[in-house]
């Protein structure tokens, strides 16, 4: 069982930053795939990152690249989520989930077998 925690949300101007955090307990955080995802109201829950156990490899969706990083800390048991010029398109409600999956097949929700209860992030034009 793993319980995992969100944090760093906010409201923030367009072109700004945030990093989220997600806390996970037990010990057993580093055999996971870690991935954040995101709903805005009225849409479904969409992919936005993932990255291997281990920390060393990361995917990002194409709306999301070379602006978000996603990483690890093991020994924390905690993934991060930087954000960086960030839009009001990136509003949304983000969660951390975890998933047994190899990282590169961990881009589908239904793949994840435990969820945070999500940070929400306001992006102000």
């Amino acid at each position: 069982q793993v319980q995992l925690v969100e944090s760093g949300g906010g409201l923030v101007q367009a072109g700004g930053s945030l990093r989220l955090s997600c806390a996970a307990s037990g010990r057993t955080f580093s055999t996971y795939s870690m991935g954040w995802f995101r709903q805005a109201p009225g849409k479904e829950r969409e992919f936005v990152s993932v990255i291997s156990r281990a920390g060393g490899s990361t995917y990002y969706a194409d709306s999301v690249k070379g602006r978000f990083t996603i990483s690890r800390d093991n020994a924390k048991s905690t993934v991060y989520l930087q954000m960086s010029s960030l839009k009001p398109e990136d509003t949304a409600v983000y969660y951390c989930a975890a998933s047994a999956r190899y990282y590169r097949d961990a881009s589908t929700p239904t793949v994840y077998d435990y969820w945070g209860q999500g940070t929400q992030v306001t992006v102000s034009s």
